[in-house]
């Protein structure tokens, strides 16, 4: 095997010599790769030639095996390459500089310079890096994200209220997922009793406020987003004027107070609001949106429990993955959400039971009275 080896790369360097092009030398490797496997198949066992070549057509046949894979794994980066850019164009160096014609005075050839520029396509930036594009390919391989849905991801504002039970995992995965701008809010601190279901916290970051913790951790999963920390307690004072900064708002709270507060601002500002809840082992998820014709929070919820009727995790206890099994369903739905994949829980409830497996879908629906967006209706 090592002499058709030696026999290839001397083919391969003298047809280099000659000036061949990369398919030419190719196709000659594929030739003599050929040849081999023919004489395996067609002479006897023992055979001299065959001996010579390994003795047995096996290698052979894994070898071209790999070098296919290899061809169909670079090919497939060019794939989605193209299908990430095809909404911007080709990509064109930005450090080129424009063309320059020898005039007989500075000025002139100054002005010429700048018609020259003017009358020239403006070099584009690529909307993906190289590492962009291999972290996010099995989200552009899907055909109801691809290209456009990254482009939509990356370009998306994201704010998460709370950085706890399910804003954790909901953190953690917009971050992987890529979306380009994610604020986060939060007045706490992390606590040894938070880390048996906050899981974007560590041990290490105990006493460290949670929207800085999270931050470190979203920033060390993904270095090509922005993250935003506001550590300060969610007010009527501050809330409108940071929803408008986002496209989208994920509540993850543990109150009814700042769960019916986000409802307001979000009403009040147009945003789609993604809100879910826990206790024990159930857990419950929306997307409220008055604006595009779905109820708000308010809607479907307009009093809350009386006292003591839902006790806060604190007072019930909590399973730790329920919290991550929430979280990451607000994560999805804001996927979906901002890059018009599938269909989301717009006018629908959803309801999980751990402790049985069970999960139920209700319709909801605006309400006329409602104290909250009625007179959007």
């Amino acid at each position: 095997m090592l002499g058709v080896f030696l026999i290839g790369a001397a083919l391969f360097a003298f047809s280099t010599l000659l000036g061949a092009s990369l398919r030419t030398r190719l196709l000659l490797l594929a030739g003599l790769w050929a040849f081999v496997v023919l004489v395996h198949l067609t002479l006897p066992d023992g055979a001299p030639l065959r001996l010579a070549t390994g003795g047995n057509a096996r290698p052979w046949i894994v070898l071209a095996a790999v070098a296919a894979l290899i061809w169909a794994y670079r090919a497939g980066l060019s794939v989605l390459r193209r299908r990430a850019e095809r909404r911007t164009g080709p990509a064109m160096p930005s450090d080129a500089p424009p063309p320059q014609t020898q005039t007989q005075t500075q000025t002139q050839a100054q002005a010429q310079a700048q018609a020259q520029t003017q009358s020239q396509p403006q070099p584009q930036t690529p909307p993906f890096s190289d590492a962009e594009l291999n972290r996010y390919a099995r989200h552009v391989m899907l055909r109801e994200v691809g290209g456009p849905g990254q482009k939509a991801l990356k370009q998306a504002r994201v704010l998460v209220i709370g950085a706890g039970g399910l804003g954790s995992p909901a953190l953690l995965y917009l971050a992987a997922a890529g979306v380009g701008t994610i604020g986060v809010i939060d007045d706490d601190s992390v606590d040894s009793s938070n880390l048996q279901r906050q899981v974007i916290h560590t041990d290490a970051r105990i006493g460290l406020p949670k929207v800085f913790s999270a931050q470190q951790q979203m920033q060390a999963l993904n270095p090509f987003i922005t993250v935003r920390p506001y550590h300060r307690r969610l007010t009527e004072d501050n809330a409108t004027a940071l929803f408008l900064d986002y496209d989208l708002i994920l509540d993850g709270t543990d109150n009814f107070d700042t769960r019916y507060l986000v409802n307001r601002a979000a009403v009040a500002t147009g945003k789609p609001l993604i809100a879910a809840a826990i206790t024990q082992w159930e857990g419950q998820i929306s997307l409220y949106h008055p604006a595009a014709g779905a109820p708000c929070y308010q809607c479907v919820f307009p009093q809350r429990p009386a006292p003591g009727l839902v006790p806060s995790c604190a007072e019930a206890g909590v399973i730790a993955p329920l919290p991550g099994v929430l979280g990451t369903m607000m994560a999805l739905e804001a996927i979906k959400h901002i890059t018009g994949a599938g269909e989301t829980l717009r006018n629908a409830l959803v309801i999980f039971d751990g402790l049985y497996g069970e999960t139920r879908r209700l319709a909801v629906s605006r309400r006329t009275d409602c104290p909250v967006c009625a007179s959007d209706t």
